[in-house]
Formats: C-alpha cells, sequence, structure tokens
C-alpha cells in the first residue's frame, strides 16, 4: 500500500539510512543511498539542451529551475524498481557462483521491499 503523501516514503527511507550508518550496515546503507539517489534523480528536470548565450546563463538564480515533484505512487514504483534490480543482480551473482555478493544484493533487495510494504 503506497505512503498517503509523497514525502513519507522518504522520509522513512531517510529514517533507516540513518539508522544503518549508526549501526556501520554497509549493504543496508548503500541499497538505500541507492533507492534515495534514484527518487531524486526522477525528480530532476531534463536539460533543454545548450544555451545560445556566448556566456551561457548570467545572474543569480539564472539556472535555477524548479524540480518536478513524484506522487507517492511513483516514489513506491522507483523503490520497487530498485529492489526488483537487485534481486535480478543477486540472481546473476548466483549464476556465477558468487553466493556472498548474491546474499549482499538480496538483502538489500528485501530491505527495500520491506520498507515499500510499511509504509
Amino acid at each position: 500500500m503506497p505512503p498517503t503523501e509523497p514525502g513519507a516514503l522518504r522520509e522513512r527511507l531517510r529514517r533507516t539510512l540513518r539508522d544503518a550508518l549508526r549501526a556501520r550496515d554497509a549493504v543496508a546503507a548503500g541499497a538505500l543511498r541507492s533507492a534515495i539517489a534514484a527518487i531524486d534523480n526522477a525528480e530532476a528536470v531534463p536539460a533543454l539542451g545548450r544555451s545560445t548565450r556566448p556566456l551561457g546563463a548570467v545572474g543569480l538564480g539564472a539556472t535555477e529551475v524548479r524540480r518536478r515533484e513524484l506522487d507517492a505512487e511513483e516514489m513506491v514504483r522507483i523503490v520497487r524498481s530498485e529492489a526488483a534490480d537487485r534481486m535480478a543482480a543477486a540472481a546473476q551473482y548466483e549464476r556465477l557462483g558468487q553466493i556472498d555478493a548474491a546474499a549482499r544484493m538480496r538483502s538489500s533487495a528485501e530491505l527495500l521491499a520491506a520498507i515499500v510494504d510499511a509504509s
């Protein structure tokens, strides 16, 4: 079930990241940073191309553009996609015989899925 407020999932990810950092859990911290970055990247406004001005944009705030605002469903989709990518990577690691790496990837995917499901 998606969170009712778009910022609720992001806040839960950040709180969990803070806890993972305090616990020195590198696997969880990496997964959480990746999910937060994926949300941030999705909010970025696409570049429209090069400026026609010879010096580019000039002046305070000349290059500032308001970021996109994602709704709760979009954020959930992004985090679920991150978890799915990590599960696919875990399967690939297993096929290559890298059991430890597969376990780390699977653990991080399960963490992201649990956060989305709890939100």
